[in-house]
């Protein structure tokens, strides 16, 4: 439940339209509706202007769909993150409005689409194998509201292919950097541009990468100001963030 929501419904009782009794039904599993294997946050949207979002990893395609089930009747935006097939069928067989986007392994179920701002979000990659993660970024920030620029296979080993794309990246609001191995092109970029920078390292390297290891340490040490890191293959935790960044007023 949202404040539009909220606010709705206490203009129904004023004017008559619902009654006291019918008004406490609507709010009796407000704020959070307690299914035994988790608690879903109603109230999380009026507090943060985000409804909340399921991590489907470690959960059963059963307690996922019931999540999905619980949420969509509250006529919340719905969006799963680390989905898998299976888990994008049962939920399916729920409502066939539900989207599955395989390379960011994430399942959408949206009642109401927010109007997506008039700034851009840029994300970058260093190279192909960081899509994923980086698709990861880009259809959380497109499912919050944004319009995204994708700039994929642009890392420091051909540093022209990323010169090329300076204007376009320079207009937008603000600018994720996805990269592993060494994890270098984020420090590139925040030397580059006026602009916030989320830098996402991932696990993509050879073995002394030691799984993100060393893109995590090599962005944290970053000489380049204005550069904020999250975890490693965090591409929602980026998302969310620069969706954040890019809506404020």
């Amino acid at each position: 439940m949202n404040a539009k929501e909220i606010e709705k419904l206490l203009k129904e009782v004023k004017k008559g339209e619902t009654s006291i009794e019918e008004a406490l039904v609507v709010l009796k599993n407000f704020p959070y509706t307690d299914l035994g294997f988790a608690k879903i946050d109603h109230h999380r949207e009026l507090r943060t202007g985000y409804p909340e979002i399921i991590y489907c990893a470690g959960k059963s395609v059963g307690q996922v769909s019931e999540i999905f089930r619980v949420m969509a009747e509250k006529e919340n935006n719905v969006i799963g993150t680390r989905a898998n097939q299976e888990m994008y069928e049962a939920v399916r067989s729920i409502s066939t409005d539900a989207v599955y986007y395989p390379m960011a392994r994430i399942i959408s179920l949206q009642k109401n689409k927010p109007k997506p701002v008039e700034s851009r979000i840029a994300i970058i990659t260093a190279g192909t194998s960081d899509m994923p993660v980086a698709e990861e970024a880009a259809i959380t920030a497109e499912l919050l509201g944004n319009n995204v620029l994708r700039i994929y296979d642009a890392g420091v080993a051909g540093i022209h292919r990323l010169v090329d794309k300076l204007p376009e990246i320079r207009n937008c609001r603000v600018i994720i950097v996805i990269a592993g191995m060494e994890g270098a092109l984020a420090s590139v970029v925040g030397g580059l541009v006026d602009k916030p920078v989320i830098a996402v390292p991932t696990s993509v390297g050879y073995g002394a990468n030691f799984g993100g290891i060393s893109a995590l340490l090599a962005m944290l040490t970053s000489c380049s100001t204005g550069i904020t890191v999250v975890n490693i293959d965090n591409g929602f935790g980026a998302g969310f963030a620069a969706s954040m960044i890019n809506k404020m007023v």
